[in-house]
């Protein structure tokens, strides 16, 4: 059976509208994701707010509560019927997130197994045909097929197969054929 890794945040999680929501509570802001069409939130905010800003997605309930990207779970779960699913995220980054990743996963992925959420920094390692990500650092030494989950800061990246949302990645999987 294929193996299908897909990241967290900015793929099936909505990190970025949580922390524009904080950011934007926090310091009486206007942010949108609008403004970040080819940057990241610390491109585009005052210099003095960058510290405590990248601060926000530390706090131990950043993670908890966040927005599930639209259709992930219907596609997730209906390529599960021929893929197998990995959710892989980046959460090195973020050593205070493993808990509530880990039960967010639980509460809204529950077709897919704890024996399946992989906790790492670098995503080269991930032995998969396929990983779904927003973060095209990710495909550097990856030896499967990359494909970009479009998001505002990587809009003006170019050479990856791009997919708009769930139901482009849906799309995609359903023009090729499935290896068992």
């Amino acid at each position: 059976m294929a193996i299908i890794a897909v990241d967290m945040d900015e793929v099936v999680a909505d990190a970025l509208d949580e922390h524009l929501s904080r950011y934007n509570a926090l310091y009486n802001a206007g942010v949108t994701k609008d403004h970040l069409t080819g940057r990241h939130l610390r491109d585009v905010i005052p210099y003095e707010h960058r510290q405590e800003t990248e601060q926000i997605v530390h706090s131990e309930d950043f993670f908890a509560d966040l927005k599930v990207m639209s259709g992930a779970q219907e596609v997730l779960k209906a390529l599960s019927q021929e893929y197998e699913i990995f959710i892989t995220t980046a959460a090195m980054e973020v050593p205070k997130s493993f808990t509530a990743k880990y039960e967010w996963l639980g509460k809204h992925f529950p077709f897919i197994s704890p024996m399946n959420y992989v906790f790492c920094g670098s995503k080269h390692i991930i032995a998969a045909d396929y990983l779904i990500d927003d973060n095209v650092r990710h495909f550097k030494l990856f030896k499967g097929k990359g494909i970009l989950f479009d998001a505002p800061h990587n809009r003006q990246v170019t050479g990856y197969t791009r997919v708009k949302d769930w139901q482009d990645v849906a799309r995609l999987f359903a023009s090729i054929p499935v290896c068992r």
